[in-house]
C-alpha cells in the first residue's frame, strides 16, 4: 500500500479512500465501481469515517448476501481493510459507520516530512494540466470600481490555488477594448488634441470624466455623434490614424489599472475583446454550417433549450455584440490555447449569458455534455454594498475608485501602526511594507471570507479589526508563531532535520489533524471555487493554534519538549504562510 499512499500523500481524505477501497472490492466482490464515501468525522468516535454500510446494503439485501444489515457491512468493511501505518484503530457505530482514528506517530512523520520536503508535497493533483482564468476585466476609458475588485482579488485566488496544484494558469485580463464607444471617445480625443499622440495620461486627466464628457457630447451633439459613429467604422475598417488614437487610449487606460494591480500584486496577461475580434466571423461561420445559427427578426441567433430568448450572435445591423466575442474567445481557448479548464469571474448578473454561451459550445462539440473536461465554469459573486445596505459607492453617488479605496486601507493601517509606537521602533520601510501587508490583506480577506455568491458590506472599521475573523488577527497570529521561534534561538532549519515531532498532548494532536487536512481544503476550495473554504480552514487554524498554546500544559519555550513543539510552531507557520500565498495575502514576521 505504501506507493498508492505515495500517490495522493498529503490528502488524508485521499490516503483513506485508497485504503477503504481495497476493503470494498473484498466485502462486495460484486458490485462494481464502489466509491468510498470518507468524510471528517464530527463526533468523538474517530477521526474520519467511511460512511458507505447503508447504501451498500439497500444494494445487496435481496440478493441473497450473507449479511444481517448495515451493521454487519460495516464490521466487514473494517476487517478488510489492508494493514497501514496510518490507522491506529477503528471501530463500527451506529448503522455501520467505520470511525478510523489515526496514528499519532504517523501523523508527526507526515508533518515532519512536509517540513523537510517542502508544502508543495501537500499540493492537490487536479486532472488538468492547462486552465484559463478570466478575471477583472475592466473597461477601457472607465475606472476601475468596487465591481472589478471582487473580480480581481477572487480571480487571483484561484489562479493562485490551480498554480500551486501544478496546473499551468493563462491568467487573462478580457478588457472592454473594442464596440461602438470607441468612435466616441476618438472623435473627442481628435478634437480636444489635434496632435493626439502627444496627448499624455496627464493632459486627458481624470479618464472617467474625459469619458463622461465624451458621452455628454455624443448625446447632445447630432453632428459630433454623426462623426462618432463613421470613426468606429474607420477604427473598424483598419485606418491608421483611428488604430493609433484608439492604441493611445488603450495605453492611458492600461497605466490607470496597473496602479491597482500593483498594490494588489496581480499579475494579468491581457487580451481584450480586440484580440478575439478577428476569429468571430471564422467562428460563426462553422456553427452556422453546423447548422446551430439561425435567422430571426433580421438578426443571426442559436436557440438554447429551455431558455426562452436566444443569444444573438449577429445584430440586426450586422454588427458582433458580447456573445459573438465570448464564442469566438472560448473557441480560441480550446482550440489555440488547448485549455482543458476554462473559468469566467464576472458577478452574478452574466450568469444567464455564460449559461447560455456554453449550452451553445456543448451544442456546437466544443464542449462535452455532463460536467467532464474539457469544460467552462462561470464563478459568479454578489454585490459590494455600503453600510447603508445600498450598492457602495462615494457620497456624490459616484462608483469608489479603486486606487483611492486601497489607498485608504493602507493609511489606515499605517497609522494604527504608529499609534502602536512602531513609528519609534521601526524603519520607515518596516512600516511602509507592514502597512501595505495589513491594508491590502485585509480588504483582500473580507472579500474572500464570505461565500462569493453573496453580498458582503465594505467596512474599513470591520476590515482592519485586529479581533475576530479578519487578515489583521490572522497576520499578527502569524507574527506571534514567529516571534516565538525566534524567541527560542534555535535554528530552526537544523531542528527539520534532527529533531523529531511528537503528537502526545490531546491540544498538539488536534493541531496536527489540522494541519494535515490542509491539503483536503485546498483541493475543495479549488474543485468548488470557493476561496472562503480556505479562510475558514485559516482562521480555524490560527484558533486551534491558540489553544494549544495557551494551554500551561503545552509550554514550547523551556519545557522539556521544546523542540517537537517549535517544530509544531513551524509547522503552523508554514501551512498559515501557504493559505496567505493562496489568498494573495502578504505575511508580516513581526507586531
Amino acid at each position: 500500500m505504501a506507493s498508492q499512499e505515495e500517490e495522493c500523500k498529503g490528502n488524508l481524505k485521499a490516503q483513506l479512500a485508497k485504503l477503504f477501497e481495497v476493503s470494498l472490492k473484498v466485502t462486495v466482490p460484486n458490485e462494481a465501481d464502489v466509491d468510498p464515501l470518507i468524510a471528517a468525522c464530527t463526533g468523538k468516535f474517530g477521526d474520519y469515517q467511511c460512511n458507505n454500510a447503508m447504501g451498500l446494503w439497500s444494494k445487496i439485501k435481496g440478493k441473497g448476501t450473507q449479511f444481517r444489515g448495515p451493521p454487519a457491512v460495516g464490521e466487514a468493511i473494517k476487517n478488510n481493510l489492508p494493514t497501514s501505518e496510518m490507522i491506529d484503530s477503528c471501530s463500527v457505530a451506529g448503522p455501520g459507520f467505520v470511525n478510523v482514528v489515526l496514528s499519532k506517530n504517523w501523523m508527526a512523520k507526515s508533518i515532519q516530512k512536509m517540513l523537510v520536503e517542502g508544502i508543495d508535497t501537500w499540493a492537490p493533483q487536479p486532472p488538468v494540466k492547462t486552465a484559463v482564468v478570466d478575471f477583472s476585466s475592466p473597461n477601457i476609458a472607465k475606472e476601475m470600481h468596487v465591481g472589478h475588485l471582487r473580480s480581481t482579488i477572487i480571480g487571483d485566488t484561484l489562479a493562485r490555488m490551480l498554480e500551486f496544484s501544478k496546473v499551468k494558469v493563462l491568467r487573462r485580463n478580457h478588457v472592454g477594448d473594442w464596440g461602438t464607444q470607441f468612435g466616441m471617445l476618438i472623435e473627442f480625443l481628435f478634437e480636444k488634441f489635434p496632435n493626439f499622440e502627444d496627448a499624455t495620461e496627464t493632459a486627458i486627466g481624470d479618464l472617467q470624466a474625459f469619458y463622461k464628457a465624451s458621452k455628454q457630447r455624443f448625446d447632445s451633439d447630432p453632428a459630433f455623434k454623426e462623426r462618432g459613429q463613421q470613426a468606429v467604422v474607420r477604427l473598424q475598417g483598419g485606418e491608421e490614424k483611428y488604430r493609433r488614437a484608439w492604441a493611445q487610449i488603450c495605453e492611458i487606460s492600461r497605466t490607470e489599472f496597473h496602479k491597482v494591480y500593483q498594490r494588489l500584486g496581480v499579475h494579468l496577461e491581457e487580451k481584450g475583446e480586440s484580440f478575439y475580434n478577428p476569429y468571430i466571423p471564422g467562428v460563426i461561420e462553422g456553427l452556422t454550417k453546423q447548422g446551430l445559427v439561425e435567422e430571426s427578426q433580421g438578426a443571426r441567433v442559436i436557440f438554447i433549450e429551455g431558455i426562452n430568448i436566444p443569444l444573438i450572435v449577429v445584430k440586426s445591423d450586422g454588427g458582433f455584440n458580447y456573445a459573438s466575442t465570448d464564442l469566438a474567445a472560448l473557441w480560441y481557448r480550446l482550440n489555440e490555447e488547448k485549455a482543458e479548464w476554462i473559468i469566467y469571474v464576472t458577478d452574478v448578473g452574466q450568469q444567464q449569458h455564460f449559461d447560455m454561451v456554453f449550452k451553445a459550445a456543448k451544442r456546437a462539440g466544443w464542449l462535452p455534455q455532463g460536467d467532464n473536461y474539457p469544460k467552462a465554469s462561470h464563478v459568479g459573486f454578489g454585490l459590494v454594498l455600503g453600510e447603508d445596505g445600498k450598492r457602495f459607492r462615494t457620497r456624490n453617488t459616484e462608483v469608489v475608485r479603486l486606487v483611492d479605496l486601497l489607498d485608504e486601507a493602507k493609511n489606515r493601517s499605517k497609522a494604527a501602526l504608529i499609534e502602536r509606537g512602531k513609528g519609534e521602533e521601526w524603519t520607515e520601510e518596516e512600516i511602509e511594507s507592514t502597512a501595505d501587508a495589513v491594508g491590502y490583506g485585509a480588504v483582500k480577506y473580507a472579500d474572500l471570507k464570505s461565500n462569493r455568491l453573496t453580498n458582503y458590506t465594505f467596512n474599513f472599521d470591520q476590515m482592519l479589526n485586529d479581533k475576530g475573523n479578519t487578515a489583521v488577527y490572522l497576520l499578527y497570529a502569524h507574527a506571534r508563531i514567529c516571534s516565538i521561534i525566534r524567541r527560542s534561538g534555535k535554528d530552526v532549519e537544523e531542528l527539520k532535520n534532527k529533531g523529531t515531532l511528537v503528537l502526545e498532548h490531546k491540544d498538539e494532536r488536534d493541531l496536527g489533524l489540522h494541519l494535515l487536512q490542509f491539503a483536503e481544503v485546498v483541493e475543495e476550495a479549488c474543485t468548488n471555487l470557493l476561496p472562503n473554504v480556505v479562510c475558514d480552514y485559516l482562521y480555524n487554524l490560527s484558533e486551534i493554534f491558540s489553544k494549544f498554546y495557551s494551554n500551561a500544559e503545552c509550554k514550547v519555550i523551556g519545557s522539556d519538549k521544546e523542540t517537537s513543539r517549535l517544530l509544531l510552531c513551524e509547522a503552523t507557520a508554514v501551512v498559515m504562510r501557504k493559505c496567505f500565498n493562496l489568498l494573495g495575502i502578504t505575511p508580516i514576521y513581526k507586531i
